[in-house]
């Protein structure tokens, strides 16, 4: 409780008066509490969670893999409102956490699971859900249990998000309203889906087939269960590959510290401005985070090298992409991705490396990621350039545009700069700033369209041809 504000402190304690005063009347019942059936919904919550968090010695539960809460929905539907917290508290307390206090957070998570439990309830038997203390005589015919049903578990996740963002906006000064209407969301059908395996469990309890019945319901929720905490513990296992290689290429590279980061952010706005799907705009976002791991392969001096590069040191850097394509090829989720680090140095023009591709010959993810690198190179201080403003960068992008960049990509990071501005990622002492939103970038002199004589001397950012720095 020491590490915690004051004020988280204070909602845990409010947690558990809540919830010791929603379990009370259960307790004080004493034999008209069906104990039977509280101290083996009790049991079996309590080992679906120990067998989820625990599938084997020392293995942590995949952070967004959730709870297993069809047996608390269950108790629910069969019990009495203060045995149904009951039935809560040892499953909730057994979950795994892996942020410390872990104390506190388990009795955290029996007490809001408890609390919760009791509402579901109480929801459920102010519709006509069933009263009584016989588990067999609480659940209405179906389908009629349905809608009380479906009330129950919307309270249910409404009472856990609600006390989740509590907490949040205490410990950590979030909004809580915010806080509550993002974890709700995200949380809602879940909740409901295991309202629905709650009550089908519940169904057979009281069918004549009875409790064996009743637990072979558990047997796909479980598997479905697992199979999403796999999805995330790959999910989590994506994410560690890609920072090590971030962390690789900023230590071998130390002036482009954080450029993956932003060229990734910077992607991610131009794929949302062409509206893009979630999925693909992860993609790129990805692309962008990785399209300078192939730097790994380029030796460190030409990479920290102040002066200017010989011609030699240029071919041997600009191999870097199909270092990149080739370190990664093996890795099949990033799927898209490679190709958009293989060829983020094409230029419309056909003038760019590895392979001198042109137009709609170039990936679109490659043009994305080409117009995002070249931006953040332009506006980061490097060992070779000074950072330009914002406004100008975007200015000579839109001057090479149609040469060296794809117009659409270019017009589509200025609509987005000029509506929320460019907030780069900050990892380096050197990148400390936050630049406010840019008004439409002003238009280029009137000239003829660029050719390669009217180009800048590098491309729009020093050294390389194709505008992404080295």
């Amino acid at each position: 409780m020491r590490v915690l504000p004051p004020m988280a402190r204070a909602c845990v304690v409010v947690a558990v008066l809540a919830a010791a005063a929603c379990a009370a009347p259960a307790l004080l019942a004493g034999a008209s509490t069906p104990w039977p059936a509280v101290a083996l919904l009790a049991l079996l919550y309590l080992g679906c969670e120990l067998v989820r968090t625990r599938p084997f010695p020392g293995r942590r539960t995949p952070e967004g893999a959730g709870c297993f809460f069809p047996v608390v929905m269950a108790a629910v539907f069969l019990l009495p409102p203060s045995a149904a917290a009951l039935v809560a508290l040892p499953g909730g307390f057994a979950q795994s956490v892996v942020q410390r206090p872990a104390g506190v957070r388990r009795v955290w998570h029996a007490a809001q699971q408890a609390t919760a439990a009791w509402a579901a309830g109480q929801a459920y038997g102010l519709l006509g859900g069933g009263r009584g203390t016989d588990p067999a005589a609480r659940v209405a015919g179906f389908p009629y249990a349905m809608l009380p049903a479906a009330v129950a578990a919307v309270a249910f996740c409404l009472v856990l998000t609600a006390l989740d963002a509590a907490v949040l906006a205490a410990a950590e000064g979030r909004p809580a309203a915010t806080a509550w209407r993002g974890t709700a969301a995200r949380s809602l059908v879940p909740h409901c889906v295991h309202g629905l395996a709650g009550l089908m469990m519940a169904v057979m309890w009281r069918s004549p087939y009875g409790v064996p019945a009743a637990l072979l319901v558990l047997l796909p929720m479980y598997v479905s269960c697992w199979v999403f905490a796999q999805y995330h513990r790959e999910r989590a296992a994506h994410r560690a590959t890609i920072r090590a290689l971030v962390q690789a290429v900023d230590i071998k590279d130390r002036y482009t510290r954080g450029h993956s980061e932003r060229v990734g952010q910077a992607s991610a706005m131009i794929a949302r401005e062409l509206g893009m799907g979630d999925d693909r705009l992860e993609v790129v976002r990805i692309a962008g985070i990785l399209h300078d791991v192939g730097k790994l392969g380029v030796p460190t001096r030409l990479l920290r090298k102040d002066g200017p590069l010989t011609p030699e040191e240029r071919r041997i850097i600009e191999l870097h992409p199909e270092y990149g394509h080739e370190m990664v090829r093996g890795i099949g989720f990033l799927g898209e991705a490679r190709s958009a680090i293989l060829h983020h140095h094409e230029r419309v023009d056909g003038r760019g490396y590895p392979y001198g591709l042109r137009g709609e010959q170039i990936p679109v993810l490659a043009r994305v990621v080409a117009v995002a690198d070249s931006f953040d190179a332009m506006t980061s201080t490097r060992s070779y350039s000074r950072a330009r403003p914002v406004e100008t960068a975007l200015a000579e992008l839109e001057r090479c545009a149609g040469v060296q960049y794809d117009p659409a990509m270019v017009r589509a990071l200025v609509d987005a700069i000029g509506r929320h501005g460019w907030h780069p990622v900050v990892t380096s002492d050197a990148d400390l700033q936050v630049i406010p939103a840019a008004p439409a970038a002003p238009a280029a002199p009137a000239a003829p369209q660029p050719g390669p004589a009217a180009m800048p001397a590098q491309g729009g950012a020093a050294r390389d041809p194709a505008g992404g720095g080295r």
